[in-house]
């Protein structure tokens, strides 16, 4: 329904090693996420770490709704080209015929480099099908990061780099069927206490920003209402994370800075509430559906248009690309970075 960079000192390398981490088993049920207290479903992956000083930037890209298509592999060239840190994908990889991962992932590590750490959420083409099967998706392009946690390509946390980390990486599949029924993300759910306890530790633990992916949008200029639910938007909107990412909606689309408070105690989807908009600090959500499938249009007259500061979409600036997001100790630099063929830029910073 609806909707680098500031130059910052030199690049420092990363402790982020190289695994694969095994496909983990599905649950029999769709409220059976990991809690954070479940030390065997959430015990970090062995990926061996190097400690190093923390870096001075940490670069690392986003991307949703690739597909196999001539735009596709121009986006991930210019993603390769970037040189960054990891790539997270959040959702719809291939849009292929199940059995074709390894091919799709083939052709991801050509573009970006065999060991380049490509870290995968599903999206709902490839939760329970049709268009193939994370763990398929997972076993090509397992994790490469270190200090995992969780169930990797379904619902995970992880903290960049894994020594004095700036960011910690928050993905999680609200609305998505693994096979027995949708998870639900809502107040009092498995899956709302696993997200609200993993932003919360990452305060805790003096982590610097917390980035939060997804498959789905809630705000949207697109044509999708907010499956996700109005419990877990609130949620990160209450618990302060600062930068939220998702695909499904084939478009670019930057909110404002949203934030809740005397004049806003909850965010309703379906319509605007101008006392949600703040000037500083807050929550921004950044959909980023241009990684290379067909485009779609934005709607013009959504109920949701006042929250959106940028959209690039197939009758409004259409571009392919991807975002590129540049973390220090205080900064938050989050650029939409066009792929060859597209002029369209959007760029928002966040500073604590």
């Amino acid at each position: 329904m609806r909707g680098r960079a500031a130059a910052v000192g030199a690049v420092a390398l990363l402790a982020l090693g190289a695994c694969a981490n095994p496909a983990a088993t599905r649950d029999p049920t769709p409220e059976a996420a990991p809690r954070l207290t479940s030390a065997p479903a959430l015990s970090p992956t062995p990926v061996p770490t190097v400690r190093s000083p923390r870096p001075d930037t940490l670069h690392f890209s986003v991307l949703g709704d690739v597909g196999a298509t001539a735009d596709s592999r121009r986006v991930l060239s210019a993603v390769g080209a970037a040189g960054d840190a990891f790539t997270l994908v959040v959702g719809d990889l291939s849009y292929g015929a199940a059995g074709a991962e390894p091919a799709w992932c083939d052709t991801v590590k050509q573009a970006v480099g065999p060991h380049h750490p490509v870290e995968l959420v599903a999206g709902n083409h490839e939760d329970h099908g049709p268009n193939g099967d994370i763990d398929a998706f997972r076993a090509c392009l397992p994790n490469r990061l270190p200090g995992l946690v969780g169930r990797y390509g379904q619902e995970w946390y992880v903290d960049v780099p894994a020594v004095h980390p700036l960011v910690r990486v928050v993905m999680i599949s609200p609305a998505l069927d693994f096979g027995a029924g949708e998870w639900s993300y809502a107040a009092g759910t498995s899956h709302f206490t696993w997200t609200r306890d993993a932003l919360r530790s990452a305060r805790a633990a003096g982590i610097p920003w917390v980035v939060v992916g997804m498959h789905k949008p809630c705000l949207s200029v697109g044509v999708y209402a907010c499956d996700p639910g109005a419990d877990l938007m609130n949620l990160l909107l209450r618990e302060k994370a600062d930068l939220v990412v998702t695909g499904h909606e084939h478009m670019y689309q930057r909110t404002k800075r949203l934030a809740l408070g005397p004049s806003c105690p909850a965010v309703v989807p379906g319509r605007y509430d101008s006392g949600c908009v703040t000037g500083s600090g807050g929550t921004t959500f950044v959909t980023v559906g241009t990684g290379g499938h067909e485009l779609r249009d934005v709607g013009r007259s959504d109920s949701e248009a006042g929250y959106f500061a940028a959209v690039s979409a197939r009758n409004k600036d259409a571009a392919f690309g991807y975002l590129a997001v540049d973390a220090t100790s205080r900064t938050l630099d989050a650029r939409f970075r066009p792929a060859a063929g597209s002029t369209f830029t959007d760029r928002v910073s966040l500073t604590r």
